[in-house]
């Protein structure tokens, strides 16, 4: 999940209240006699969604202002990759509108394209690995756990990312387009060296369990588990996320998107803007303001502003 704009966790996970461990990602490798170590369900078997069909492909080609490349490459994996993040927002208005969050590939296409919302990281990568999967490209889903606080890993299947085959014999590659401030080009998945991006110096490094830890700038970000997983694995860190007091998505507003120059952010009523490493910030004093800014930085078109439910899960 994008939980990188700026927001940190805070609080530890209320276990007693959103019991997830039985999620976690561990493999019991042979390991005897230590606690907290207990069995992940095996990956899921299921098979890949159909892909999306040729119109809806070429309206969400427009909708994140690509063509259709002439082939499922490398470059055009990039170009995609960087036309999601300038054109789609990461947003939590969901959460505080009151809208159900569908764990559904068709819906999340609906809502990006249609809808022209945006979305966190199970709605906006979730979607994404549609748009390539209708354009040929080999997509699994993969779940990470978000490093927090004092390194503190989050919970089990607490953010998607992608891994992308393509037809030129590179990669395979890391995508994702739904973790906020992060890569704008794709990782190579099978590289531990140092890889350059705009966005700063990313390395995936071995984890326990064969795990990899992605790290920027020598600060790890999240945990990734490499087994192929499928939507319906998700709805628990979705419902985690949209429910509980201790994820930052319900104690706060964020709607968030790279532009050619930076970044653009409101949160609430602060509209931060980043322009070539300078920072800007706006207190928006009237709801006008605020739809206002979510109109014309956004591309959302909204009846009233988005407040803080203080029990987003009634």
């Amino acid at each position: 999940m994008a939980h990188t704009v700026g927001v940190s966790r805070g609080r530890d996970i209320r276990q007693q209240t959103y019991d997830l461990r039985l999620m976690a990602p561990r493999r019991g490798r042979g390991q005897t006699g230590t606690m907290n170590q207990e069995p992940s369900p095996p990956p899921s078997t299921g098979g890949a969604p159909l892909p999306i069909g040729a119109d809806r492909v070429g309206a969400y080609l427009k909708r994140i202002g690509a063509v259709r490349p002439a082939r499922a490459d490398a470059a055009a994996l990039r170009v995609l990759q960087l036309r999601h993040l300038t054109a789609v927002p990461f947003e939590n208005l969901s959460v505080h509108l009151g809208e159900d969050i569908v764990l559904d590939e068709e819906r999340l296409v609906d809502k990006i394209v249609t809808s022209h919302r945006g979305g966190f990281c199970y709605e906006l990568n979730g979607a994404f690995a549609g748009l390539l999967r209708g354009l040929g490209f080999g997509v699994t889903l993969l779940q990470a756990r978000v490093f927090g606080d004092g390194g503190r890993l989050g919970i089990p299947y607490d953010h998607m990312a992608l891994r992308v085959e393509t037809d030129d014999d590179s990669g395979p590659w890391l995508a994702d387009v739904g973790f906020g401030d992060h890569a704008l080009r794709p990782l190579a998945l099978d590289d531990r060296t140092e890889q350059d991006d705009p966005c700063g110096a990313f390395r995936l490094q071995a984890a326990p369990e064969g795990d990899l830890d992605l790290l920027r700038d020598g600060s790890r970000r999240f945990r990734l588990d490499l087994r192929p997983r499928v939507l319906a694995d998700f709805r628990a860190g979705a419902w985690y996320h949209r429910t509980s007091p201790d994820s930052h998505f319900t104690r706060s507003l964020v709607c968030s998107r790279r532009t050619g120059t930076g970044r653009v952010t409101l949160s609430g009523r602060t509209l931060v803007t980043t322009v070539a490493g300078e920072r800007h910030k706006r207190v928006l004093d009237t709801d006008a303001d605020v739809l206002a800014a979510y109109r014309d930085h956004f591309g959302l078109r909204l009846a009233v502003p988005p407040v803080v439910r203080p029990n987003p899960n009634v």
